[in-house]
């Protein structure tokens, strides 16, 4: 094969990550070569047997160090930006990682002549309450105004082996007496499969999404918090009562766990700002066919996948007798 005839190269930033790993897979399928930037190049070695040999390369690459970005890029006809934290530390700040980090990729992309595709999330507003959501807002006005025709992709929260969310509480129902349901519970999400969001991206990839415009990634059904914890209970097979946790105390257990060095906190401050707006895909987005369903994805079913990954947090995982809740 000739380098005429090679395959289109695509830069996937944040590639070992949870979606990005995924991306990585959707990718790989479709033919396309796939250079994975990361900061850890030698983390990410499991990715390379998910595609034939030499078709998948690890670059090291930090978004706070432009010269780095810039050298992942160079040669890529695509360009995917996955990277994204949940939370602080260290260096690691939200305007760093999710907004300088962003407009850096978004240049380096411009400069080179390729083609973008961003992950973000709903919820991203520059006038939100959170500081996750303003980076977000401010990262996707950046990137719309230094690349054009870039697509931005909001998933809700996203579901899937490695999740950081229903992983997260099934854990806790394994460990503590009760499940808290923060601010009552009452906020409603519209979970999507990290395999259609992963579609969305290679779709994007493939030129069949129209650019220049934000998607609203959610899956067929919504869900309150509530409905999440309980169906997190059945999944695990355990009974565990769910105790109402107001946004107030919550926000303070939250401060009080970001100060304590080496843990991952629970919950922060910032994310229970989050959860005072609903994470739902918007009617406009709807009306204007900027969802999954607009893409030609069929969104997963939640209880359809959920049970299979959370079963080893069963009293005695898949052995577990259904009918019996610890």
């Amino acid at each position: 094969m000739t380098v005429s005839n090679l395959p289109p190269l695509v830069t996937v930033f944040g590639g070992s990550g949870f979606v990005g790993r995924h991306v990585v897979r959707a990718l790989v399928k479709r033919g396309y070569r796939i250079r994975v930037a990361v900061r850890r190049p030698d983390l990410a070695g499991f990715l390379l047997p998910s595609g034939y040999v030499g078709q998948i390369s690890l670059v090291q690459a930090n978004l706070r160090y432009r010269k780095s970005v810039d050298r992942a890029v160079e040669g890529a006809s695509f360009v995917v930006n996955c990277v994204g934290i949940l939370f602080e530390s260290g260096r690691n700040s939200f305007d760093a990682v999710q907004d300088f980090g962003a407009r850096a990729v978004a240049e380096a992309t411009r400069a080179s002549g390729a083609k973008l595709v961003h992950i973000s999330a709903i919820g991203a507003d520059r006038e939100s309450q959170s500081s996750y959501g303003r980076s977000k807002g401010r990262a996707e006005a950046a990137l719309l105004s230094t690349v054009p025709d870039a697509i931005i992709l909001r998933p809700s929260i996203i579901f899937g082996a490695e999740d950081s969310f229903f992983n997260k509480f099934a854990a806790m129902a394994k460990m503590f007496p009760a499940l808290p349901l923060i601010g009552g519970g009452k906020t409603k999400f519209q979970p999507v499969y990290v395999e259609d969001v992963a579609q969305a991206v290679a779709l994007s990839v493939d030129g069949k999404v129209p650019g220049g415009k934000i998607y609203e990634l959610g899956g067929p059904e919504v869900l309150t918090f509530r409905q999440c914890m309980e169906l997190v209970l059945r999944a695990t097979n355990r009974q565990r009562p769910l105790v109402s946790l107001p946004f107030g105390i919550a926000s303070m257990i939250g401060s009080i766990a970001s100060l304590i060095p080496f843990i991952t906190p629970p919950i922060t401050s910032d994310q229970v700002a989050l959860l005072k707006k609903d994470n739902v895909v918007s009617e406009e987005a709807i009306r204007e066919g900027r969802t999954l369903e607009g893409m030609g994805i069929r969104p997963t079913l939640l209880a359809s996948v959920v049970s299979s990954y959370l079963v080893h947090y069963r009293p005695q995982g898949q052995f577990t007798n259904s009918g019996k809740a610890a």
